[in-house]
Protein backbone atom coordinates (compact mmCIF):
# COMPACT_ATOMS: atom_id res chain seq x y z
CA UNK A 1 0.00 0.00 0.00
CA UNK A 2 2.77 2.41 0.87
CA UNK A 3 4.49 1.93 -2.47
CA UNK A 4 1.22 2.30 -4.37
CA UNK A 5 0.53 5.55 -2.53
CA UNK A 6 3.98 6.88 -3.43
CA UNK A 7 3.47 6.02 -7.13
CA UNK A 8 -0.06 7.46 -7.08
CA UNK A 9 1.08 10.78 -5.62
CA UNK A 10 3.35 11.28 -8.61
CA UNK A 11 0.27 11.11 -10.83
CA UNK A 12 -2.05 13.15 -8.59
CA UNK A 13 -4.00 9.99 -7.81
CA UNK A 14 -5.39 8.65 -4.55
CA UNK A 15 -5.09 5.15 -3.12
CA UNK A 16 -7.97 3.99 -0.96
CA UNK A 17 -9.31 0.84 0.70
CA UNK A 18 -12.97 -0.13 0.30
CA UNK A 19 -15.09 -2.07 2.78
CA UNK A 20 -18.86 -2.37 3.19
CA UNK A 21 -21.23 -4.83 4.82
CA UNK A 22 -20.95 -7.17 1.81
CA UNK A 23 -17.20 -7.27 1.24
CA UNK A 24 -14.01 -5.36 0.61
CA UNK A 25 -11.49 -4.48 -2.06
CA UNK A 26 -7.84 -4.11 -1.09
CA UNK A 27 -7.01 -1.07 -3.24
CA UNK A 28 -8.96 1.55 -5.15
CA UNK A 29 -6.84 3.89 -7.26
CA UNK A 30 -8.62 7.09 -8.21
CA UNK A 31 -7.32 9.79 -10.54
CA UNK A 32 -9.85 12.47 -11.40
CA UNK A 33 -12.91 10.74 -12.82
CA UNK A 34 -11.02 7.51 -13.56
CA UNK A 35 -10.64 4.67 -11.10
CA UNK A 36 -9.56 1.07 -10.86
CA UNK A 37 -9.60 -1.69 -8.28
CA UNK A 38 -6.91 -4.12 -7.17
CA UNK A 39 -6.79 -7.18 -4.98
CA UNK A 40 -3.39 -8.07 -3.54
CA UNK A 41 -2.83 -11.80 -2.91
CA UNK A 42 0.07 -13.87 -1.59
CA UNK A 43 -0.15 -16.52 -4.31
CA UNK A 44 -1.46 -17.24 -7.79
CA UNK A 45 -3.82 -19.84 -6.30
CA UNK A 46 -6.02 -16.92 -5.15
CA UNK A 47 -6.39 -15.22 -8.55
CA UNK A 48 -9.75 -16.80 -9.39
CA UNK A 49 -11.29 -15.85 -6.05
CA UNK A 50 -9.87 -12.31 -6.22
CA UNK A 51 -11.12 -11.77 -9.78
CA UNK A 52 -14.61 -12.94 -8.78
CA UNK A 53 -14.55 -10.51 -5.84
CA UNK A 54 -13.59 -7.62 -8.13
CA UNK A 55 -16.37 -8.42 -10.58
CA UNK A 56 -18.95 -8.61 -7.76
CA UNK A 57 -17.71 -5.28 -6.45
CA UNK A 58 -18.18 -3.60 -9.84
CA UNK A 59 -21.77 -4.86 -9.94
CA UNK A 60 -22.43 -2.89 -6.73
CA UNK A 61 -20.77 0.34 -7.86
CA UNK A 62 -22.96 3.19 -9.08
CA UNK A 63 -21.25 3.55 -12.48
CA UNK A 64 -23.68 6.32 -13.42
CA UNK A 65 -22.01 8.41 -10.73
CA UNK A 66 -18.47 7.00 -10.69
CA UNK A 67 -18.02 5.73 -14.25
CA UNK A 68 -16.85 2.31 -15.31
CA UNK A 69 -13.53 1.10 -13.86
CA UNK A 70 -10.47 1.84 -16.01
CA UNK A 71 -8.99 -1.47 -14.83
CA UNK A 72 -9.45 -4.40 -12.49
CA UNK A 73 -6.36 -6.26 -11.35
CA UNK A 74 -4.96 -8.90 -9.04
CA UNK A 75 -1.40 -8.31 -7.80
CA UNK A 76 0.44 -11.56 -7.08
CA UNK A 77 4.00 -12.87 -6.74
CA UNK A 78 4.22 -14.27 -10.27
CA UNK A 79 6.79 -14.18 -13.05
CA UNK A 80 4.45 -13.00 -15.80
CA UNK A 81 1.44 -10.76 -16.08
CA UNK A 82 -1.52 -11.33 -18.35
CA UNK A 83 -5.10 -10.31 -18.96
CA UNK A 84 -7.69 -12.97 -18.20
CA UNK A 85 -10.59 -13.67 -20.54
CA UNK A 86 -12.88 -11.64 -18.27
CA UNK A 87 -10.64 -8.58 -18.58
CA UNK A 88 -9.10 -8.78 -15.10
CA UNK A 89 -5.36 -8.10 -15.20
CA UNK A 90 -2.99 -10.40 -13.30
CA UNK A 91 -0.06 -8.22 -12.31
CA UNK A 92 3.28 -9.46 -10.94
CA UNK A 93 4.19 -7.54 -7.81
CA UNK A 94 7.62 -6.93 -9.35
CA UNK A 95 5.95 -4.85 -12.07
CA UNK A 96 5.18 -2.21 -9.45
CA UNK A 97 8.88 -1.54 -8.81
CA UNK A 98 10.46 1.42 -10.63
Amino acid sequence: MRDLRVYAQRSDASVLHYRDNIGEVDVIVEAGMRWGALEVKLGVAYVEEAAANLKKFVERVDTERCGEPAFLGVVVPARYGYVRGDGVHVIPVQALAP
